[in-house]
């Protein structure tokens, strides 16, 4: 026989005396790993002498299930890390949406407020400078100033009550305040 059959011979039949656990004996090792994940060496012949199996093979169960145990802790560990990046991500985006509307509305209130101050302080006019309200002698009805006294009315108390829309939606720090 050559030296290359006689290894291959020699490798393979000792695979074949390796003890194959039952589940009665998984089931106690189970147990044990349970209680203690680190195998003392009093514990392993313990475990040896009851079980029927070399000490070897329980040292090498050990180190397989706690590899096998710290991988699983892992994995749980990352889905659990994964499921909470996926929240927060969430969160975030809709966090950013809410300050982008809220920014339009504000940008909004800001362009009607800056209108509203212009129209609400305009420059002093003479009625009678404005050729719709005066007749040929250059003089005004009384119907055509009480029709300009009236519309400049109505346009500072509309910016009054715009005024104090802007004021609700700023707060007093200059920060939104209403949603």
């Amino acid at each position: 026989m050559s030296l290359f059959n006689y290894q291959s011979q020699k490798h393979h039949s000792s695979k074949h005396n390796k003890k194959r656990l039952t589940n009665d004996q998984v089931r106690l090792l189970e147990i044990s790993f349970g209680s203690n994940k680190k195998l003392e060496p009093e514990r392993k012949l313990q475990l040896a002498r009851d079980l029927g199996i070399p000490p070897r093979q329980i040292a090498i169960w050990y180190q397989n299930k706690r590899a096998r145990w710290k991988t699983q802790s892992l994995e749980l560990d990352h889905s659990a890390l994964q499921l909470r990046l996926e929240a927060a991500s969430a969160e975030k985006k809709q966090l950013e949406k809410e300050v982008e509307r809220l920014r339009e509305e504000l940008e909004k209130a800001h362009k009607v407020l800056v209108s509203l101050r212009q129209f609400s302080n305009p420059p002093p006019m003479d009625v009678c400078s404005l050729s719709s309200c005066c007749d040929e002698r250059g003089s005004s009805s009384l119907h055509d100033q009480d029709h300009v006294m009236s519309s400049s009315w109505v346009n500072n108390n509309e910016a009054l009550q715009l005024e104090d829309l802007y004021a609700c939606l700023m707060g007093a720090n200059g920060s939104p305040t209403c949603a």
